[in-house]
């Protein structure tokens, strides 16, 4: 198997992982940057999301030894409607890429998956999106 793109690389490696993380990514497409996520995890785990049947179709089709490892898991959900399910441990990191609702494309459903993402991280969780070098941490709303 073919590892992700540089520029998937560059961002999963400046992401704060640790080896015990839960990760939330928002918008995973077909799940480049969650496998190589789910890699560096040793007991975290990370959720790929997507409001698209198609993406959250072909993340699992590309992503069978990372799900049968238990370390990643899918969704299919809009960022906008998303929440923890019932008994699911909060998130430690949120990360986007390319997701026009957290890069300034689309404010209003922004301010809705800001509150979301507020809601669904741990104590000090932090969220990240890409156009930085490579990331850039966008500051939580108080919720």
């Amino acid at each position: 198997m073919t590892g992700p793109s540089p520029r998937i690389a560059a961002i999963v490696a400046a992401l704060p992982l640790t080896p015990q993380a839960r990760v939330l990514e928002i918008g995973c497409g077909p799940g480049a940057a969650a496998r190589a996520v789910a890699r560096r995890l040793e007991t975290g785990h990370i959720l790929a999301t997507d409001r698209s049947a198609k993406a959250i179709d072909a993340a699992r089709a590309l992503s069978v030894a990372e799900l049968a490892s238990g370390r990643m898991s899918l969704r299919q959900v809009p960022a906008e409607s998303f929440v923890l399910a019932p008994g699911e441990a909060p998130f430690d990191i949120v990360f986007a890429i390319r997701v026009g609702a957290l890069d300034g494309r689309h404010p209003a459903a922004g301010r809705q998956v800001m509150q979301r993402v507020a809601a669904a991280l741990a104590p000090g969780g932090r969220l990240f999106v890409d156009g930085g070098s490579p990331l850039r941490e966008l500051p939580l709303p108080t919720l």
